[in-house]
């Protein structure tokens, strides 16, 4: 892990609702990483690449709850793992989303 980054690296949008200060790099890892493959930018995603890499981001993507189906597929294709091996694949809602874009 990188250790010369900070959290306030990342567009301010990713945590309207957090305290950054709060946010600690290793300990809020899953938070961070939700947060950037549902919301973030490219700038945004090279970040988290430089400092947990895509080993570490691989496996917190698998085991995440709510992913929408574009980044589904994206991450799928990046990491070369089939749509079934991701949680959100596997523990889809019976319902449809109510907001569908």
């Amino acid at each position: 892990m990188s250790h010369n980054k900070t959290i306030n690296e990342l567009s301010p949008h990713l945590f309207w609702d957090i305290d950054v200060l709060s946010l600690d790099i290793n300990s809020s890892k899953r938070t961070i990483i939700e947060r950037v493959i549902g919301f973030g930018i490219l700038n945004d995603w090279n970040w988290i690449v430089s400092v947990y890499g895509k080993d570490q981001i691989k496996e917190t993507v698998l085991t995440l709850k709510n992913i929408d189906k574009v980044t589904l597929s994206f991450l799928a294709n990046l990491f070369s793992i089939p749509k079934e091996n991701f949680s959100c694949y596997t523990k889809i809602q019976s319902a449809n989303n109510f907001w569908e874009y």
